[in-house]
C-alpha cells in the first residue's frame, strides 16, 4: 500500500490543496520500506489527486479536503481519510496498526 499524508512542517496539513508537501509512505508487511516527500506542485482544480494517482497512492490523509478532489480520489479507488491532526509518522504508525480513523467531511472551498 501507498499511504499519502498532506503535510506542513511534519504535521498533517489543515487543507489538502494547500500543504507544503506530500509525504509517501510505501508499506509492506505492516512496515514502512520507503518515506519520501514531494512538494507541493501546485493547488489547481482537479490536479492534485490525478498526479498523486499516478504516483501510485492508495490511501489519502489530509486534515481537509474539497469535495472535488474526494470525488477524483473515489474515481481512481483510492481511500481518502479526512479530519485528522497529529505527526506524519504518528498516522503512519495508525494506519500500519488498522487504527486510521477521521470524517469524511469535506472542507468548503
Amino acid at each position: 500500500m501507498k499511504l499519502c499524508i498532506a503535510t506542513s512542517d511534519g504535521q498533517v496539513a489543515e487543507h489538502f490543496g494547500y500543504c507544503q508537501e506530500f509525504t509517501i509512505f510505501d508499506i509492506q508487511d505492516k512496515k514502512i520500506v520507503n518515506k519520501q516527500a514531494i512538494e507541493n506542485p501546485g493547488h489547481k482544480p482537479g490536479f492534485l489527486p490525478n498526479f498523486l494517482h499516478q504516483q501510485g497512492v492508495t490511501i489519502m490523509v489530509s486534515g481537509g479536503m474539497g469535495q472535488s478532489a474526494l470525488n477524483i480520489f473515489e474515481s481512481h479507488n483510492i481511500k481518502v481519510v479526512t479530519g485528522l491532526k497529529g505527526s506524519v509518522d504518528d498516522i503512519a504508525k495508525s494506519c500500519i496498526e488498522g487504527s486510521l480513523e477521521g470524517s469524511s467531511s469535506a472542507c468548503k472551498d
